[in-house]
């Protein structure tokens, strides 16, 4: 099989993954760019010539204000209905706010009031206090806090001298960090607890009011949403908690004065079920309830309040509190509190200058949006801009003109630019809300198509044998052609019909036609009556499947998500221990017994003997079991398991004060890291990979101690307080940047010997018998056939020669001499380059995580050196002769278990305050001029444990060649049991590759696909999960963050399996060399 088509079909099923989730990604992902300007009082967008004498952009309206937020206040938990006999327990419990609107309608009202999805408390406290549309992926400048970036009413408030006072929802303190005057915070995260947020809301907030010591107070209490999630809405205890509320409205309205604003609003409402976090009408409708004692409302109301957005809050209360607005505001005033003016005309010309201001500054934000990013409609926002310019034009004209026109006539042109603006408004946060706050269920729904057939295609072609020895034009050159055709015959007819086809849409149905065609083409050419091979489906039935099958399952819960960091270590060391047991259930263990007459029989006796595999199998389970047992010891936590402690080796060696501490942890740091560059040396001179002066051994002797040096000299250097190095800061300065850039350069260096010449084989000639090299050729191998029956021959050869010197003093069996050639690590040429790539990255990627997590580095290579030598052990004692080409497939369920589980045990989890965004500034310690190189940096830490396992995936395929026992691979033909030879018993290792090199090829493409079925599986698992519990409550939370985290790690894993076996094929390629130039020196 040609090295092109198998790199051209594993990067096109990548591809294909890829499709899938960025399909569903444009469909789930609720995205924008926050932008960090500000507005300020003295840049007001629009002057407005009657408003000069403003302190900021409107009239000041009321001095303080008490915000009371009732966590999912649903509106039907507020509307009150007298008629009503037998109300539920969450209906008619807030009569306070009935009274007032009923008594007292012009100082009271209630609204219905609408959240944008998604409906979770952390985007909706962002909703109304930057009012705009929050997501769940919000791009700022600032990743590594959940901090609001961009302007909002806390910043303006804080800003312009307003004394805010918080209590309740710890979520806030994380929002606006040292915002507040004063807060009282309290924890949010345990559902079940009903009264400690609010009873320590209460015991602070009548003292605060009458204290006097504030401008506007915040209060979030958590009860009734706490109600919901226990016990659900229809529950006496959510009608207590309800009353409760009731009760502080009506004591906080005793203790108000007239310049003060209260406003009760809920940030979302919640289903029948008690959950929210979806974009359903119960999850969306929330209640605003507003009152002052002055009166707020120009005219009573005669029908039910319309709906406002939530949004709409923020630019209403900033007008109100004389505050501007903020920059990113979509919201549009609230006209009803702007038309306070007795007379009609006067309330006109104060909303629509409100509406004014706000226009001028939704135009502005536009601007700006959409010079930094180009996710909005060019059409629709051209259209916007021309309704701008004419309102705009409209209404300096109008101003201009007012002292000339009788009341009627400003109050007809007053009415239709109001109405103008409105619209303008209403238009703009739609253009919005399209692009970010929207579910695409049919962009959802395509890309777990795609996502499913990828992991077919990649089943089947793991499966399909010799079939994929076929030419590539067959395999993916007519696929190609057939989708360019109907795609573009499509895309014409889509075109000249009119309609609107976005890009992703297009993709999607380019990846579907290239699949379906490929597989009908591929069918075609596997049921051909010459390649037809019967494969049984044994997947289905197989442990390994049930593992997978669990896991799988096991995504859809939240706990086992939050938990997965203890059960994937469980599942791997599970999975090899049914392994072993089923090795010994099969009799692979037991020697085989012999009858009087020769003949083997596998039958045991009464006593019966065990192969050496067995004990040695045993004490590599209990290996492994200890280095799984001592990974846990470097966990990381997550904000839903508040008991749990982060590991104290997650901090750097800088935060130890003790200095003698901080000195052993420092050389036990270098110790661990020397050692794992001494184990390497030692592997590669035990199967004598280190005997020839080439540069690229000449790096591993030389290069891998100077890297060692270059970390633990920055180490040592980042490990000291500023106040021991004041002394020397430039030079201190200079060795934090000098140091990791050097380790950089030395490991570039290394990897570009090892694509230069990955031959890491010496080569001697000695004086034996003259027939020193066995060909069934004259002359030099004219073909890459030729060449391929050559290579064995000339390693069995070799292998005789140096068995012969060494039995019979240096000279062959029959003393005579010639020239011979002699090579030393031929037989471990393809896992030497791959174990020293590895070493490489583990060195760098050490580089960037805390000095104190080297020993877990340490435990990751253990580990999978031990599941390398389960495999081989295995593997040997189940294969005959050619079956050692194919990678069963508990070999990769359990490599992939082992990357699942070392991605916890180096510090990490799957939610975004856990990333350790501090490796983004090893070796830029001024930071960046561009964002390329700190996100590299920041995935290469946190998917560390995939890189390792993916780029190392064919040490799968290698290490039962390189664990061949001496007596283990006779063939079973009636010849070769009659005349077995020592060249038959003798381990050919990896040189085995090239008995059947296209066999070889085969292998490592059903390895890679099995590995990519293994990892896409799991991510349409996550994708499955996210999309099917997109209303659960902890969709933002959990799900969301590790469908991400799963889509990251699959593109890192497939784009380093990729990397792996281009490696595997260069030293394939460079042996295929090596021998030609040997067989062309032979024949000189």
């Amino acid at each position: 099989m040609k090295r092109l088509l198998l790199m051209l079909l594993l990067a096109w099923l990548s591809i294909s993954f890829y499709s899938g989730i960025w399909l569903f990604m444009s469909g789930f992902l609720l995205m924008r760019i926050e932008l960090g300007n500000q507005s300020q009082c003295s840049s007001p967008p629009s002057a407005a010539p009657h408003l000069q004498d403003a302190r900021c952009w409107f009239p000041q309206r009321f001095d303080k204000a008490v915000i009371v937020i009732i966590d999912a206040l649903k509106y039907d938990f507020a509307k009150y209905n007298p008629e009503n006999d037998n109300p539920k327990p969450y209906e008619n419990k807030l009569g306070e706010i009935h009274r007032l609107c009923s008594a007292q309608p012009r100082h009271a009202r209630l609204y219905p009031f609408r959240a944008d999805p998604p409906t979770t408390t952390m985007q909706r406290i962002k909703g109304f206090t930057t009012g705009s549309l929050p997501t769940f992926v919000d791009l700022g400048s600032n990743f590594a806090s959940y901090a609001i970036q961009e302007d909002n009413l806390i910043h303006q408030m804080v800003s312009n001298g307003k004394r805010v006072v918080f209590m309740g929802d710890d979520t806030w303190d994380g929002l606006f960090p040292k915002k507040f005057y004063k807060s009282y915070f309290f924890p949010s995260f345990n559902v079940k607890d009903l009264h400690t947020v609010d009873d320590g809301i209460l015991q602070h907030l009548y003292p605060t009011v009458d204290g006097g010591d504030w401008d506007v107070i915040i209060a979030h209490f958590l009860g009734v949403d706490h109600c919901g999630h226990k016990h659900g809405p229809d529950h006496p205890e959510t009608a207590k908690k309800l009353m409760q509320m009731n009760q502080v409205i009506a004591s906080l309205i005793e203790h108000l004065d007239d310049k003060t604003l209260l406003v009760v609003a809920g940030d979302h409402g919640m289903t029948d079920t008690g959950d929210h976090g979806g974009d359903s009408e119960k999850e969306v409708t929330a209640a605003l309830f507003l009152y002052s004692k002055a009166p707020l409302f120009a005219e009573q109301l005669k029908t039910e309040a319309p709906a406002v957005p939530q949004v709409n809050l923020v630019p209403s209360l900033s007008l109100l509190l004389g505050l501007p607005i903020p920059y990113s505001n979509l919201g549009g005033v609230i006209d009803d509190l702007f038309g306070w003016p007795e007379d009609k005309v006067s309330a006109l010309l104060s909303k629509t200058t409100a509406y004014h201001i706000n226009v001028q500054q939704v135009a502005r934000y536009l601007d700006s949006y959409s010079r930094a990013a180009g996710d909005l409609p060019a059409e629709k926002l051209r259209a916007l801009a021309d309704l701008f310019t004419s309102l705009t034009s409209e209404y300096e004209q109008l101003m201009s003109q007012r002292d000339q026109l009788s009341e009627e006539e400003l109050e007809i042109h007053l009415q239709r630019i109001l109405q103008r603006q409105q619209s303008y408004l209403d238009q703009a946060r739609h253009v919005c809300m399209e692009s970010w706050a929207r579910f695409h269920p049919m962009h959802m729904l395509m890309g777990c198509i795609i996502l499913l057939t990828s992991c077919f295609f990649c089943y089947i072609i793991a499966e399909a044998g010799s079939v994929l020895s076929l030419p590539y034009k067959n395999l993916l050159g007519y696929p190609l052609l057939f989708t360019i055709s109907v795609t573009s015959a499509l895309g014409l007819a889509v075109w000249t019909s009119g309609l609107a086809l976005d890009l992703v849409t297009v993709c999607a149905a380019a990846t579907l036609i290239f699949q379906i065609s490929f597989y009908f083409n591929f069918q075609a050419k596997k049921s051909s009556p010459s390649r037809r091979q019967t494969h049984p489906v044994y997947l289905l039935l197989s442990g390994p499947c049930v593992v997978l099958l669990f896991r799988c399952c096991s995504l859809f819960s939240d706990s086992y998500v939050v938990a997965e960091g203890s059960v994937a270590p469980f599942l791997l060391t599970s999975l090899l221990t049914v392994t072993v047991v089923k090795l010994h259930w099969d009799g692979k263990l037991l020697l085989p017994t012999f009858t009087p007459l020769g003949s083997e029989s596998l039958k045991p006796s009464l006593t019966p003997a065990y192969r050496r595999d067995g004990s040695r199998l045993m004490w590599l389970l209990a290996a492994l079991g200890i280095c799984v047992r001592l990974s846990g010891f470097f966990h990381n936590c997550r904000e839903e398991t508040p008991d749990c402690q982060p590991s104290s080796f997650l901090s750097p060696l800088s935060s130890i004060r003790d200095p003698d501490i901080k000195n052993v942890s420092y050389v036990f740091c270098v110790v661990f890291l020397g050692f794992m560059v001494f184990l390497v040396r030692k592997w590669l001179q035990h199967y004598g990979n280190l005997n020839i002066a080439s540069p690229l051994v000449l790096y591993v002797r030389w290069g891998f101690p100077l890297i060692v040096l270059g970390i633990a000299c920055y180490w040592a250097v980042s490990s000291g307080t500023e106040d021991s190095l004041a002394k020397l800061k430039e030079l201190t300065h200079l060795a934090l940047v000098a140091c990791p850039r050097a380790i950089y350069a030395m490991a570039g260096l290394g990897l570009l010997l090892i694509l230069w010449n990955p031959i890491t084989v010496f080569m001697k000639s000695r004086v034996s018998d003259p027939d020193n090299t066995v060909t069934t050729y004259r002359g030099a191998p004219s073909s890459e056939a030729e060449l391929q029956h050559v290579i064995p021959q000339i390693y069995r050869k070799m292998q005789r020669t140096l068995k012969s010197r060494l039995q019979h003093g240096g000279e062959g069996e029959d003393g005579k001499k010639g020239v011979s050639v002699e090579a030393y690590g031929l037989g471990s040429v393809y896992s030497a380059a791959m174990v020293i790539t590895l070493s490489i990255l583990t060195l760098v990627l050490i580089l960037l995580h805390s000095e104190r997590m080297t020993p877990a580095f340490l435990l990751l290579l253990l580990e999978a050196v031990i599941i390398l030598h389960i495999h081989g052990h295995v593997t040997n004692l189940y294969s005959e002769g050619v079956e050692l080409f194919s990678v069963p497939w508990y070999s990769v369920l359990a490599w992939s278990l082992a990357a699942t589980q070392n991605f916890y045990s180096t510090g990490h989890q799957p939610v975004f305050p856990a990333i350790h965004w501090n490796s983004a500034f090893v070796g830029f310690q001024e930071g960046h001029t561009n964002n390329i190189v700190p996100a590299l940096l920041v995935a290469a830490n946190t998917f560390s444990a995939n890189i390792l396992f993916s780029a190392g995936s064919c040490l799968l395929l290698l290490w039962p060649f390189l664990c061949e026992a001496p007596t283990g691979r006779r063939r079973k033909g009636k010849k070769e049991k009659e005349g077995g030879t020592e060249d038959e018993e003798t381990p050919m290792m990896e040189m085995r590759i090239r008995e059947d090199p296209d066999r070889f090829s085969v292998a490592l493409l059903q390895l890679g696909t099995k590995y990519l079925f293994i990892q896409g599986v799991q991510l349409l698992s996550c994708v499955c999960a996210a999309m099917i519990l997109r209303r659960h409550l902890m969709v933002w939370k959990i799900f969301a963050p590790k469908f991400l985290f799963e889509a990251l790690g699959f593109a890192v894993s497939s784009l380093f399996l990729l990397l792996g076996i281009a490696l595997v094929l260069r030293v394939d390629c460079a042996v295929s060399n090596w021998f030609r130039n040997l067989t062309l020196q032979q024949n000189r």
